[in-house]
């Protein structure tokens, strides 16, 4: 699989997606406002650390060892039985924690305790969200691009029609209810898609629990966690923070300028997930490692600075069209938001040869860092500069994050390549 033929069709799940997603959120922002958006978006972020738990964290590691053990029929059988087994125990353990949860995290999330519902639903179909990523993280490292592409884009549409729908009729609480319900209806479409695959059997899902497979799908395990925890929870305490010192139509505003920037990035981070994780997986020399990084670069950032100028100078038009007037106040977000966007994917591609070679300790500490660091700006410069000053602070966190992943990757790298040469001179 190329990474321009994955770049192409990541482009179509991107496109649906970025479509579906601001039909979205221009539904939700006339519907409910800045600050619905900002509910909406703390959903979101807590949907993304329960769906984590959910599957035991192991995406990653089954998209790595299904492209590794792609010819070897029996690992490949010991690795999805094992991930299927893993996924359904911690769906059942987080099931039972959302539904016995269910008040005390609304009112933690929320600030209140009337979306508490969405989160028992969310508790009883948990199961079903962790079934369609392990299988569609069995069509990532496969490399089905094609099949992968369609279960995604079924995914985007179902995800809009149940949105625009349940937001019109019931407002806020409607939207959470689509977040929840869409996305367990579409594992029942993936599990069809994927049965009819020529590669597909029953008893790759037979074999039992594997302890040696399950220790190896650990070390992803720890990564994703982290990273599922950081990622969102620094976004709570800094939307919090908005909410608090600035107000939560601020708060919303700062959800909607993430949300432009996710969408158009999301092209490059589908390509990123969809064709680095298992290429750099299958990759067994320095070098190769070395000419694959080099080739994204040499794609991924001229395309992210041309984006990022585009957005830059259409901010208007763009914040018009994707929500309201109610909104223009976002136009003060864009410069900085973009410059920590464009570094942003210039270290991801670096991280992502961290997450492909299981370098869990490199990739844990410099999460964690990261994310105090993120937070940590964030308050000083939400209090000297208000709402711009949490772009400034990802901006700025993003600058330092980008620095480390190249004086990390040119150290790592240096020291296997010496390595390699000194064992072939014996």
């Amino acid at each position: 699989m190329k990474l321009l033929k994955t770049t192409l069709f990541s482009a179509l799940i991107t496109f649906i997606r970025i479509s579906s997603g601001f039909v979205t959120g221009k539904a939700v922002a006339i519907f409910t406002g800045p600050a619905g958006v900002a509910i909406i978006g703390a959903f979101s972020n807590f949907i993304s650390i329960v769906l984590a738990f959910a599957n035991g964290a192991i995406t990653n590691g089954i998209v790595k060892y299904t492209a590794e053990y792609n010819d070897d029929n029996q690992q490949t059988s010991t690795l999805f039985s094992t991930a299927l087994r893993i996924s359904v125990i911690c769906s059942i353990f987080v099931a039972v924690l959302l539904l016995s949860t269910a008040n005390y995290l609304s009112t933690w999330i929320f600030k209140s305790n009337d979306y508490s519902n969405p989160l028992r639903v969310l508790g009883l179909t948990i199961i079903l969200y962790s079934l369609n990523s392990l299988l569609i993280a069995i069509l990532n490292g496969k490399s089905q691009i094609k099949l992968f592409t369609l279960v995604n884009t079924i995914g985007s549409i179902a995800g809009l029609l149940f949105t625009v729908t349940l937001v019109f009729f019931y407002k806020i609480q409607g939207a959470l209810y689509a977040i929840v319900l869409s996305q367990s209806i579409v594992f029942f479409i993936t599990l069809i898609l994927v049965i009819r695959s020529e590669w597909f059997s029953w008893s790759y899902f037979k074999s039992g629990f594997n302890v040696v497979m399950a220790t190896k799908l650990s070390h992803y395990s720890l990564m994703s966690i982290i990273t599922a925890l950081t990622v969102p929870v620094t976004q709570i305490f800094l939307r919090n923070l908005l909410i608090e010192k600035v107000g939560i139509d601020s708060a919303g505003f700062w959800q909607g300028m993430m949300r432009i920037s996710d969408g158009y990035l999301m092209l490059l981070t589908t390509s990123l997930a969809t064709y680095y994780l298992p290429k750099l997986s299958s990759l067994k020399t320095d070098l190769e490692l070395r000419k694959e990084v080099l080739k994204g670069y040499r794609l991924i950032i001229p395309t992210v600075f041309i984006g990022c100028t585009i957005i830059y100078f259409l901010r208007f038009f763009i914040i018009k069209v994707l929500y309201t007037n109610n909104f223009l106040a976002m136009e003060n977000l864009f410069l900085w938001q973009l410059i920590g966007d464009f570094f942003k994917m210039s270290a991801w591609i670096l991280s992502y040869l961290m997450l492909a070679k299981a370098m869990t300790k490199a990739y844990i500490i410099t999460e964690i860092i990261f994310s105090f660091l993120y937070i940590l700006l964030g308050y000083v410069f939400i209090i000297m500069f208000g709402l711009q000053g949490v772009t400034i602070a990802f901006a700025i966190a993003y600058i330092v994050y980008f620095l480390t992943m190249i004086w990390l990757f040119r150290k790592i790298l240096s020291r296997k390549l010496n390595n390699t040469k000194e064992h072939e001179r014996i």
